[in-house]
Order: structure tokens, then sequence, then C-alpha cells
């Protein structure tokens, strides 16, 4: 089956918690701490492999989530980073941000790989907090949480050539017949719904991948018959092969199918346009296609004098390899560089202070008898901290009265037992002290 989007979660690895420990050796009198730093999550990272085509192996698995970081350990050591998690993805996978709708990479070579959920950072060690006035402190960090997201998958198939059309004027027979594929071929509009992919040899030592893609129709663009899924691609070929019933054995003018084909690709994606074409006249071996043929040429000369037209008949093999030599010389002339999607340069920067760490500002709401502190700082910091050690519950009433939170709880009406909420945690409010 062919599987060309997914939506999947990605998180990476929190980090190890910091550790409180103290050194305790025979003949070595106030050892002090020696408690070491959480080693750092592992990050989520996509790779791409060339052997892969489809987006299959996502319909199964769609949660992807990194190992935490190894706890600090005591004399000072520092807990194992965490092993990052590769995962491994098919050329031409657009990667989105589902909730920002953000393009976080375009993935088109080999290799080549992203960072798409980052690891957190591990937690500080009480060695970490040792100064002059406190030697031997019983304070540890929680490691950070590792960053988490929904990623849309969005797979545009990798090929040289891009057969379009409307349905059933000989798109699949033709690539049968250039190529060891074998695409299902029936008299029935959408005989293919989804894209075909066969290698086709020229026969003078050069070969290309040609793309079989589901016929459009008129309004595909605006997600009519299945040309919205499939219109994607287009975008990645290098050149377009028009493919045009010439027989008309539909009731439809070929001209005007020309046209509306165009127009689609046009709505679509206006690049599309510049994109190399060739319109491939089939069914020639049918009656009226001559003369259908001489009309169709004097009407794009008026609009496309440039275009290049070749008469072909996939049943007759009458023209094919003219038209294979011709898509080989257009390939050789272009750039092999797939078309990707502009994604925003994004500069790594070193932040040695946290805007929510700079960031003073709280709300004071009430909710019945207690008060409710918000502040991004005081929130992130009570997640870091390891709450169950005095030394960490001072930490965060200093913190808590010089940004100004005690005094306007007062202010605000707070005695003594008064309840205070911030974040998932509680506190009694206690006068003339040092701490809740």
């Amino acid at each position: 089956m062919f599987v060309d989007k997914a939506k999947i979660y990605v998180k990476g690895g929190d980090g190890g918690d910091g550790l409180v420990a103290f050194r305790r050796e025979k003949y070595v009198p106030e050892g002090g701490p020696a408690g070491g730093d959480g080693g750092r999550g592992g990050d989520v990272i996509f790779r791409v492999d060339e052997g892969l085509r489809t987006l299959m192996d996502f319909r199964y698995q769609r949660h992807f989530k990194a190992d935490k970081g190894i706890k600090g350990r005591n004399k000072s050591q520092h807990g194992a980073n965490a092993e990052h998690m590769i995962v491994r993805i098919p050329p031409g996978t657009v990667l989105i941000d589902d909730d920002t709708g953000e393009v976080i990479a375009d993935m088109t070579r080999h290799g080549q790989q992203v960072v798409v959920a980052r690891g957190g950072r591990g937690g500080r060690g009480n060695t970490r907090f040792a100064t002059a006035n406190n030697t031997a402190p019983e304070l540890a960090e929680n490691g950070e949480e590792g960053q988490e997201r929904y990623v849309v998958m969005e797979l545009k198939v990798m090929a040289d050539v891009g057969l379009v059309g409307f349905p059933s004027v000989g798109k699949s027979t033709l690539l049968s017949v250039v190529s060891a594929a074998q695409p299902k071929i029936g008299a029935y509009h959408f005989t293919t719904i989804t894209p075909n992919l066969g290698v086709v040899d020229v026969g003078d030592s050069r070969s290309f991948v040609m793309a079989d893609l589901p016929g459009l129709i008129e309004g595909a663009s605006e997600g009519v018959g299945l040309g919205h899924e499939f219109l994607r691609h287009v975008e990645r070929t290098r050149i377009i092969i028009h493919v045009v019933d010439m027989s008309g054995s539909e009731g439809r003018d070929p001209f005007e199918d020309w046209v509306l084909i165009n127009e689609e690709l046009k709505q679509y994606n206006a690049n599309l346009i510049d994109r190399p074409q060739i319109v491939a006249a089939n069914k020639m071996d049918m009656p009226e296609s001559e003369a259908n043929l001489a009309s169709f040429r004097e009407q794009i000369a008026k609009v496309r004098p440039d275009l290049e037209i070749m008469p072909i008949s996939s049943l007759t093999r009458q023209g094919i390899q003219e038209l294979l030599y011709r898509a080989a010389d257009i390939l050789d002339s272009i750039p092999v560089a797939p078309v990707v999607e502009e994604v925003a340069e994004t500069t790594e920067r070193k932040v040695y202070k946290l805007e929510a760490e700079a960031d003073d500002s709280f709300t004071i709401t009430r909710d019945n008898e207690a008060f409710v502190v918000s502040s991004p700082r005081i929130e992130k910091m009570l997640k870091r901290m390891q709450l169950s050690t005095h030394d960490a519950i001072l930490k965060l009433a200093r913190t808590l009265r010089h940004m100004g939170v005690d005094a306007e709880l007062r202010k605000r009406g707070a005695v003594e037992g008064t309840i205070v909420r911030i974040g998932d945690f509680e506190f009694e409010f206690v006068e003339n002290s040092s701490y809740y």
C-alpha cells in the first residue's frame, strides 16, 4: 500500500535528575557535596533513507519517544546522556509542525537529517550549588522535560519525469510500456489511485525515473477527485509529460483538456507553469486522431508556440522511443537538484539566561479562600527544583520575596495560614518567616 501522508507524535527524552550526595571517606574530613549532574535526554532525529519509498511504517507506529538521561551519581559523576532516536524516512518527505503549520524541514537527500524534538537538559547536582556561604547544600534539580510535538509528514514522490493528464488518457499504459512497472490498467476512470514509479532505460546508457500520477480533473487544486491528494507529487518532478487523448474518445476536446490541467497545476503551485513540459499526443492509432492533432497544433501555437508536441501511441509504440530520447535530453540540460520547500533558516544560539528565568512578571488571582500565583519563571523553577529538602524550600522563598510576591500577597489580604497555589503545588502563607 502506498502511504504518502502521516501524523505522528514525537517527544525528546527528559533530562536525568541531579543528585544530592556527600563525600564520605575515611580520613577525609568535611568531604563536602558530591552529587553529580543528570545526563541529557535523547533527541528524536529524522534521517533520510533512500531505500524507503512510502510512509507505510508510520501507519502502525505513531509515537516516538527518545530515552531519558541517566540520573547523576555520587563522587560528582555525571549521569550518562541518552542515545538519540533515529527515525528513517523516505526521500521527498516534508515535515510540518501540526500546531503552527510551519515547515520544519524538506528532506530530499540520502543521509540528510534534522532534529525534530530535542531532549531536555540534565538537572544539576548539589555540587553545582556549593558557595562560600553554603558549603554543604542539599539542593538539586530535576531534569528538564524533552520537547514534544505532533508532526505531519507529507511525501512527495522523487521522480525525474511526471506523467499528468485526465483519467484514462493512457498514462499507466505508457509507463508499463517504457519500464518494468506494472501499474493497474483498466477501461474506467481513476484506475490509478496511488503514484506508480518506474525506471526507464532510454537505450543509450541513459535512464531516469518516471512517475505515473493519478488522473487530474477540473477542480483538482480545490480537492475535487484525487488530484488534491497527489498534486504535491508533481512538484518534485524535473519535467512534466502531459499526456493528452488525441482521439477525443470520451467526447472531450484535446486542447480544452490541456488548458484545464495546466490551470489546475497553476492554481496549486504557480511555479509548475515554468517547469519544462512535453505534450504526448497519445492514441494516434485511433480514427480522427490526425485531424485532432492538426487542430491541436494550431490552437497551441497561439498560446504556447514553444511547447513541444510529440505524437505517440502506447498501444503500437509509435513515437515512444523519440519521446524518451527527448525527455532524456531535457533532463541532461537542467539541474539535477530537486525542487525543495523554502524553509526559513534558524540560527543556533547559546542562551545563558533563559527568558522565562529573566521575566519577573506574575499575576495573583483569588480562588475562594486561596490565592493563585501565576508566573512562567516560578512555575519553571518548581518543575526543576527537588522540593524535598529544606534548602530547596528556602531558595523558593527567597525567589518569591525578591520578585515581590510576598508583599503583593499581603496587600491582597493574605494572612497566617492562607493557602497559596503555584502550579501543581500548594503552600501555607506564613507571616514573618523566610519561607512558606
